[in-house]
């Protein structure tokens, strides 16, 4: 499977998968808002997708985010997103999409991958902990929603 970063030429594509994956995690399907974002995103550069190509458009994205570990003293990435279009589910395309990831990552000298999910999705659970990934237990995650924003914070 031949995963690659993605191009404003994937946008439609990708803006189709980005709002199926909103609308998984409970949210309204809004396409126009989906695309806006993905859109900025890549003019900013602020986010780094990776796709999975199949003979009939995207099979799946994974998005990473940049930032830094005051602890680690080091670059990570925060992986946000990862959705695989549901015909092309138990495929590998998942797995192939976090190894590609994960190979960006190291070669931008990055210590860690760092991501979340929903309780409930077990089956992303398997995944991850089958590619390594260890279930922080020391932790408690806080977050703090600015009045009046919309939106998941």
């Amino acid at each position: 499977m031949r995963i690659r970063e993605a191009t404003q030429g994937d946008l439609a594509e990708l803006t189709r998968l980005f709002d199926a994956y909103r609308v998984f995690y409970r949210q309204p399907s809004d396409p126009g808002a989906a695309e806006r974002f993905l859109r900025e995103r890549f003019a900013r550069g602020d986010s780094h997708v990776f796709v999975a190509p199949a003979a009939s458009g995207l099979a799946g994205f994974v998005q990473l985010y940049p930032s830094l570990s005051s602890v680690s003293l080091a670059r990570i990435y925060v992986l946000n997103d990862l959705f695989v279009d549901p015909g092309a589910r138990r495929g590998g395309v998942g797995r192939a999409l976090l190894e590609a990831a994960h190979a960006f990552a190291a070669s931008r000298g990055a210590v860690r991958v760092s991501l979340e999910t929903a309780v409930d999705n077990h089956a992303a659970q398997r995944l991850y902990e089958s590619l390594g990934y260890v279930r922080e237990t020391a932790f408690h995650r806080y977050h703090w929603r600015i009045p009046g924003a919309a939106g998941l914070a």
